[in-house]
């Protein structure tokens, strides 16, 4: 694995460990479809939740959040869209963002974790042609 790959393992596993410590459970880790890739699929209560997971040593010019742009939330859509027709439930939609601030140097450690529930909607992302 390159540095890039384990900062995203890191993120991701950090992520997942703070989402069942709020009562998540897991569906499924990289969801990959032809359309993008979902980081991490969970369900808590009524709720279906997409996370996007950026991971960024302390420091960087662009934070998670403003990382995920429209291309990457309509991919995000997208691939969310082909998961609910292969596997349909009666569950409410979310969509998340979630930022992990690593330390600077050669092995990073986890210095917060900030999850933004409800981060973005579908509103704005499809259009008639």
């Amino acid at each position: 694995m390159n540095d890039k790959q384990l900062k995203g393992k890191l993120g991701e596993d950090t992520v997942c460990e703070e989402l069942v410590r709020r009562g998540h459970t897991i569906i499924e880790r990289n969801y990959r479809k032809r359309t993008g890739e979902i980081d991490i699929i969970s369900q808590i209560g009524d709720y279906l939740v997409f996370t996007e997971v950026k991971a960024r040593k302390l420091g960087s010019m662009v934070s998670g959040l403003e990382a995920v742009n429209f291309a990457k939330k309509k991919k995000i859509i997208l691939t969310a869209d082909t998961y609910l027709t292969e596997h349909p439930c009666n569950l409410w939609v979310r969509y998340d963002i979630a930022e992990v601030w690593l330390s600077r140097g050669k092995n990073p450690v986890v210095v917060s974790v900030d999850i933004c529930e409800n981060a973005f909607d579908t509103e704005g992302v499809y259009t008639i042609n």
